[in-house]
């Protein structure tokens, strides 16, 4: 296989294990997960709010999670780890499916969406996005899109900062889509940069000229009088 088949083979299977477990722990507060090869086989670590969910009683549900990742996504020896999700405010993917359980329960999406834009920067995150299209108040599809503090939608900082998020609310005019865009507290920003104060150097003391007297100062004796004299 070609080196960009394999790639291109690689990108879509983790696209298919991210949609299964994303239907499968969405009870479990899903928060993302992450694929390593290792020398042993492959490491899934799933990110989710409730860890306990994800494990199932006696380790019955993640069992079932690795012999459906081995036999119908093709992921070689899966090796599941979980992870709790210290703060779920700074997770965009569990605010979007939060965000799409609000729409399907009927909010308002102004209010839902201001909602979670808010719950997000009063944790402290240094920006947040959140953007929903479909099918908000009639018949036709419009997209609404609520920002506020920073947000960097191109470059190397979109991918290695922004933590990006996407769900879906099924509702009876039709699908919804929800993504959620933030910057969590604490990034290092490219653009960012602090001026230091540079210290005032001391001025130099003067030095302090002592004037010596002829008779204070002693006339060494030359070679040619010292060996005069010896002779």
């Amino acid at each position: 296989m070609a080196v960009e088949r394999k790639f291109i083979a690689e990108g879509v299977r983790k696209a298919r294990v991210e949609k299964y477990l994303s239907k499968e722990l969405k009870r479990a507060g899903y928060g993302g997960m992450d694929i390593a090869r290792t020398p042993l086989g492959t490491q899934v670590t799933i990110f989710a709010e409730k860890p306990g969910i994800v494990i199932g009683k006696g380790g019955k549900l993640v069992h079932q999670l690795t012999l459906d990742l081995a036999q119908n996504y093709g992921v070689e020896s899966p090796q599941i780890e979980v992870q709790q999700v210290t703060n779920p405010s700074f997770n965009a993917q569990i605010m979007a499916e939060r965000l799409a359980n609000a729409l399907e329960r009927g909010w308002y999406f102004r209010k839902a969406g201001s909602s979670i834009l808010r719950r997000v920067m009063d944790s402290g995150a240094l920006g947040c996005e959140v953007v929903i299209a479909g099918k908000l108040t009639g018949a036709r599809a419009r997209t609404q899109k609520f920002t506020e503090g920073y947000i960097k939608h191109c470059g190397e900082p979109s991918n290695t900062i922004v933590e990006k998020g996407y769900a879906v609310a099924i509702k009876k005019l039709g699908v919804i889509g929800v993504q959620v865009k933030l910057v969590p507290a604490g990034a290092k920003l490219p653009d960012h940069f602090t001026i230091i104060e540079q210290e005032k150097k001391r001025p130099a003391q003067k030095a302090v000229v002592v004037p010596i007297g002829d008779a204070d100062v002693e006339e060494p004796a030359l070679p040619d009088e010292k060996l005069g004299e010896d002779q």
